[in-house]
């Protein structure tokens, strides 16, 4: 792995830096993508940085992406953040760049780059591009615009610090940040807005959800549901927690099915390590919260059942 030093001095180094993320965007891609940019547009205001990737979908009040051309990788620095795998990472062209550095926080399943940067100790990408721009002193800036967008980014992964990952560090980083001139509690609040379809999808995933005794649990949330609720495939990220706060439910998925007829499962954990599973069906993450592919339901009732049989050898 590869220091702060030296992917600053790689910064520091381009004239032209593209920064990518991973696909179906969370407030960490967003805001560890956005706020690196940020901090290197303030500090170098001469340099060419675009922030590259499909639409942000109900984001969009994080910030949204560039237009970038073709011709605008030759000869430029890239960077991707929070993304464990190459086919994850939003807009392929992040090859055709002359340099490649990857910082991350996922497992590394896939030290893809000419430079690397994994801490799976960290809260966030966000929270480790805090700590980069901490170590380059007056090389990046810390603005207001970029310790929001970290924030944000830290509050969203860390589920406004409820999830195992928030440290001491995380909080001590979120309490430097909020001490610019931002409302963080304008963002808390953000994060945690519905609209009534979304609340109405909330009470679906209660009323449907299976729960074995062992504590594991599951929900299929399917299209003809999410359409009949005028929601999308996107918008059914605001249930994937949702069966967590049930008293007795210490691992969980949420099976949304997509417009081809697969299914994304989003995979949580408050108890058993849930990667490895995660890995066998096209997928992977966080030890307590990954994600993964299914086919149909046959390959959804074969990760219940894998669920099962690790949530009773964690009890």
């Amino acid at each position: 792995m590869n220091t702060f030093g030296e992917i600053i001095g790689q910064i520091t180094a381009a004239s032209s830096i593209i920064i990518h993320r991973h696909v179906n965007p969370d407030p960490d891609a967003l805001g560890s993508q956005l706020g690196l940019a940020s901090s290197i547009r303030s500090t170098y205001p001469d340099k060419k940085v675009f922030v590259a990737g499909e639409g942000v979908g109900d984001l969009d009040w994080i910030g949204t992406m560039d237009q970038v051309a073709d011709q605008d990788y030759q000869n430029a620095l890239v960077i991707v953040v929070d993304t464990a795998n190459r086919p994850r990472i939003s807009d392929q062209r992040f090859t055709k760049g002359k340099t490649l550095i990857k910082i991350d926080h996922h497992p590394n399943v896939d030290p893809y780059g000419d430079y690397t940067y994994v801490d799976t100790s960290a809260s966030s990408c966000s929270e480790i591009i805090a700590d980069l721009i901490n170590a380059a002193g007056t090389k990046l800036q810390m603005t207001t615009t970029v310790a929001q967008n970290l924030y944000t980014g830290i509050v969203g992964d860390t589920g406004r610090f409820l999830h195992p990952s928030t440290t001491v560090h995380t909080l001590n980083i979120a309490a430097q940040l909020i001490s610019y001139n931002f409302n963080p509690n304008a963002i808390n609040l953000k994060m945690g807005e519905l609209t009534l379809s979304q609340a109405q999808l909330q009470g679906y995933v209660y009323e449907k959800l299976q729960v074995d005794p062992s504590g594991a649990a599951q929900v299929v949330i399917t299209q003809s549901q999410l359409h009949a609720l005028g929601l999308t495939a996107e918008d059914a990220h605001v249930a994937v927690s949702t069966p967590g706060r049930l008293k007795g439910v210490q691992s969980w998925f949420v099976a949304v099915e997509q417009p081809a007829g697969d299914y994304r499962i989003h995979l949580r954990s408050q108890g058993p390590t849930i990667n490895d599973l995660a890995a066998k069906h096209r997928g992977g993450g966080h030890p307590l919260a990954s994600g993964a592919k299914a086919a149909d339901l046959a390959e959804i009732q074969k990760i219940y059942t894998e669920l099962i049989t690790l949530q009773k050898q964690f009890n």
